[in-house]
């Protein structure tokens, strides 16, 4: 790399932590840091959304399955989500706002206690947190992969350097700090998009080689399905994304929350699932022609390839700071919503000194365990090779294991599932971790079992229990029917606390 890369870097950089500097004075109240005080516009709440549902991952890890099996990953890793968020637009979006302003809630797993009960909450929370870690360790290697391929930097280095930035920023100011860095994150990662798109067209001889290059690749990088990622695949992708981007994932619940109100979430869902229908084609198509310039013995470096022999000095750091851009967009994102179901869910559960803490204290107690989330998941990046590497715990691990855990939290928003208690949210939860213990360490299953079978056993034991063994009460109807209307002059519920 260039001085002129390693400035585009540096500035990237300082830009990020002078938001979360300037961001801090808006953080008044724990409510600030964890949901923006409910005050998030509808196209900041869409724009962090989609900056917060993916990482640099995709540069390297979904990258090497472009470059090995073509178009198949744009459409379970991207469209999926895409028609999933447009789903929960209309379903989850308008409801996790209401629980804000109904409810005052401002963690995702707040409403777990009244819904279900406390024992149900904190089973989620520990196995959704536990992954969590895991999966923000997989997004901590991947980005110093492309820094290592790039720059040569070692990878220990790059774990601790963009560990340490976002730490900076996300502790600082909040959801305001996430929110904020990931507009000024899509404007660079847009920029450094187009700069990479541009270079890739100029070697496929303009805009036409878009259309004349697939003759050239082999004939299967044309075709939405293969072998390993069948069709069944990518129809269970699509209800595991519905899952995990409406609210699985906590994180992307917050953005709901943080709009003013129900309408306004909505439309900021709607302008996620547009973003991620479209934006992620555009950026994969340097990935997708790859394999027509470059030959590497690791596909997961094919990105980095591409950007070393295609771009000039300067622009280099550009891409690189894009690719920077998703990362810390999805881990300050995930930290801040881990932060507050510690300080709202956990820890209340377990020390009753919490249950009392005043606002000040809230805030402080959000921020130390935003610190603490970040340090642990940068400790298990340094092992995640041992652990099977990027594809592996993002595909095998995390895509097959949030669905249990999303199941109960979502559904239970639903009308259609107020039959369902603690009960069947619990059998659910533990139904589903078993069986994926049993297709991914007791037998040899395929790409699709792994990920298919836990999240139907969950929905299966769901919807069965809530059948034949009902835990409907009236307190369980009215607060689904409040969640979903917006009737005006509706009476605020206290909080459990």
């Amino acid at each position: 790399m260039h001085i002129l890369d390693w400035s585009m870097v540096i500035a990237y950089f300082a830009l990020m932590i002078g938001i979360g500097v300037w961001s801090r004075r808006r953080v008044k109240t724990s409510r600030d840091f964890f949901i923006a005080g409910g005050r998030m516009p509808w196209w900041l709440t869409g724009i962090s959304h989609h900056m917060s549902g993916y990482s640099a991952v995709m540069f390297v890890a979904y990258a090497g399955v472009a470059y090995t099996d073509g178009v198949t990953v744009y459409f379970w890793g991207f469209a999926s989500i895409g028609i999933g968020v447009a789903i929960g637009s209309w379903l989850l979006a308008p409801r996790w706002n209401r629980l804000r302003s109904k409810y005052n809630v401002a963690s995702p797993l707040e409403f777990l206690a009244r819904r279900y009960n406390v024992g149900t909450q904190q089973a989620l929370a520990w196995s959704g947190g536990l992954l969590k870690i895991f999966d923000v360790a997989s997004k901590w290697l991947a980005i110093s992969v492309l820094l290592n391929s790039l720059a040569g930097v070692p990878i220990l280095l790059g774990i601790l350097v963009t560990g340490c930035v976002t730490l900076a920023y996300c502790t600082a100011g909040g959801l305001w700090a996430d929110a904020l860095t990931d507009f000024g994150q899509f404007i660079i990662q847009g920029l450094a998009g187009m700069v990479m798109i541009w270079a890739v067209l100029d070697k496929l001889g303009g805009i036409g080689g878009l259309w004349t290059m697939w003759d050239r690749l082999p004939a299967h990088h044309l075709s939405p399905t293969t072998s390993k990622y069948t069709g069944l695949f990518l129809l269970v992708y699509v209800l595991v994304k519905t899952l995990e981007y409406n609210g699985g994932m906590w994180n992307l619940a917050q953005r709901y929350m943080a709009a003013p109100s129900s309408h306004a979430a909505r439309r900021g869902a709607m302008l996620s699932a547009g973003l991620y229908l479209v934006w992620p084609l555009i950026l994969m198509i340097p990935m997708f022609a790859a394999p027509l310039f470059i030959h590497v013995d690791d596909p997961t470096t094919s990105y980095a390839a591409m950007t070393t022999r295609f771009l000039p000095a300067g622009m280099i750091g550009l891409v690189i700071a894009g690719m920077f851009s998703h990362t810390m967009a999805m881990v300050s994102s995930d930290a801040n919503a881990i932060a507050a179901v510690i300080t709202r869910d956990v820890l209340p559960a377990l020390w009753r000194r919490a249950r009392s803490f005043t606002d000040s204290q809230k805030l402080a107690t959000g921020r130390i365990a935003t610190v603490a989330f970040i340090v642990a998941s940068m400790a298990i990046a340094t092992q995640a090779t041992s652990l099977g590497g990027v594809l592996t715990i993002v595909v095998s691990w995390v895509a097959a294991l949030m669905g249990p855990i999303s199941v109960p939290l979502l559904l239970g928003m639903l009308p259609w599932f107020r039959r369902c208690g603690s009960r069947a949210a619990l059998i659910s939860w533990a139904g589903g971790l078993i069986t994926y213990g049993l297709v991914y360490y007791a037998f040899v299953s395929s790409q699709t079992t792994i990920v298919v079978a836990p999240i139907l056993a969950s929905l299966i034991i769901y919807i069965g229990l809530g059948l034949v063994a009902s835990e409907r009460t009236s307190e369980t109807d009215a607060m689904i029917d409040s969640l979903s209307t917006d009737a005006e002059g509706a009476e605020l519920v206290p909080s459990v606390e």
